[in-house]
């Protein structure tokens, strides 16, 4: 229930800015600021699946699976990891102070933008956190400490519509992202029996990283950046080439179901981690298939429910959300429906096998499905428009299209990772 809780709260969290942010400022504010949350995924998603390859190695040491030695997990990796995220953040953040400088982002409330970006970005250490506590079967402490900082984040985002500052309301954000960063490093360090130094070893943990699983890292790093340009370069793309005012904001509703479902499907398998982990390191073949076989189960009912809820209340919902600006048409929302179904397998093939460190058997399903995202757009827009419906009907069908070819890859694999466990 508390990762129930907490999957909603992440969930509300997406619709609750964009609700607040489209009335707390002005129409080409908004398009800037919704610029600004791409860039963000970006840097989110920069670093590039090192933590999952951090999980399934503490994870399997954890279990006492793996061989000691120089193969070996060693408590420098954690370190090595929040070193580069750190350095992650700022070089990002100055990314974003030269974009607003050169007024690639357009914005007249600088501060408001990057004290915005700075606190999202700091997700990339929570993220950390939150992974290396999982390996360790700590998952609960984690989750009590998350829904404290999302509820009391939203506070100060719905306190913007009645009147409070939206410049204190996201100082707020990063106090909070900060503050539960350093909370969830103190738990590493105390649970996995740290010392100080290891934090800052970066030759000793950096050397152990490149003579123990270069390979791993090049793999998770080229299936990280293949996701980030799949799922995210459609807002670049569609700025620079469409004349449709409403594909923008459709894509924007589209990406925040994509990832509001996704964190859903992503917490069942979480919660089931920990059992396919163990009978996956034992090589039970009969009991890892049956539980992979109930989590996508759970995951098909999930997008089902989703479905549902679209259908009843979808349209609605977008027209709140944007402010009544434009109207999401019933071709696009059943496109979108079966778009999810692809979804969810997609995601339990992607988070059990990064989980168990599969990451160049992912890397076949990720590029062709990156490389139809990548053209969506441009066939889109370049099509003559279906009469009626413009560039947002077509790029619905191809993007659902793109999505259903990599759940059929996806789905290969998986019977293959049945086979071989």
């Amino acid at each position: 229930m508390v990762k129930l809780a907490n999957v909603a709260l992440s969930m509300l969290w997406g619709f609750a800015v964009t609700f607040v942010f489209v009335r707390a400022l002005p129409g080409e504010e908004f398009r800037a600021f919704l610029l600004l949350v791409a860039f963000n995924n970006f840097t989110i998603s920069a670093e590039f699946g090192l933590t999952n390859i951090v999980y399934s190695r503490l994870r399997r040491f954890w279990l006492g699976d793996e061989p000691g030695g120089e193969q070996g997990f060693r408590r420098e990796e954690i370190g090595v990891l929040f070193l580069f995220l750190g350095g992650l953040i700022v070089i990002s953040s100055l990314l974003v102070v030269a974009l607003i400088a050169l007024g690639w982002i357009d914005t007249q409330l600088p501060a408001i933008f990057l004290i915005f970006f700075l606190a999202a970005a700091l997700n990339v250490l929570l993220l950390l956190a939150k992974r290396t506590l999982a390996a360790m079967d700590c998952n609960l402490q984690w989750e009590v400490i998350d829904i404290a900082r999302r509820v009391l984040g939203l506070m100060a985002l719905f306190a913007v519509l009645g009147g409070f500052s939206l410049l204190h309301s996201v100082a707020v954000q990063l106090l909070l992202n900060a503050g539960g960063a350093l909370i969830g490093m103190k738990l590493i360090h105390s649970l996995s029996g740290m010392r100080l130094r290891q934090w800052f070893a970066y030759h000793v943990g950096g050397g152990h990283i490149r003579s123990g699983y270069l390979r791993d890292i090049g793999a998770s790093a080229t299936l990280t950046a293949s996701e980030i340009i799949a799922y995210n370069a459609p807002y670049f793309l569609i700025a620079a080439l469409s004349s449709d005012p409403r594909l923008l904001l459709i894509f924007d509703f589209v990406f925040k179901i994509i990832r509001s479902v996704g964190m859903a499907i992503r917490a069942t398998i979480e919660a089931v981690l920990p059992v396919l982990t163990r009978y996956w390191f034992a090589r039970d073949r009969k009991g890892f298939a049956r539980v992979l076989m109930r989590a996508g189960g759970v995951a098909l009912g999930i997008a089902l429910c989703a479905n549902l809820l679209l259908v009843a209340i979808g349209q609605t919902i977008f027209g709140f959300l944007y402010d009544g600006a434009t109207l999401l048409r019933m071709g696009e929302m059943f496109l979108l429906c079966t778009l999810l179904f692809g979804l969810a397998v997609m995601c339990v093939s992607g988070y059990v096998q990064m989980a168990l460190g599969r990451f160049s058997a992912l890397l076949r399903c990720s590029l062709p499905f990156m490389l139809g995202c990548l053209l969506v757009t441009p066939l889109a827009t370049r099509w003559l428009p279906v009469p009626g419906e413009g560039d947002a009907f077509i790029f619905m069908l191809l993007y659902t299209s793109v999505f259903m070819g990599g759940a059929t890859l996806h789905l290969y694999s998986l019977v293959k990772l049945k086979q071989i466990s």
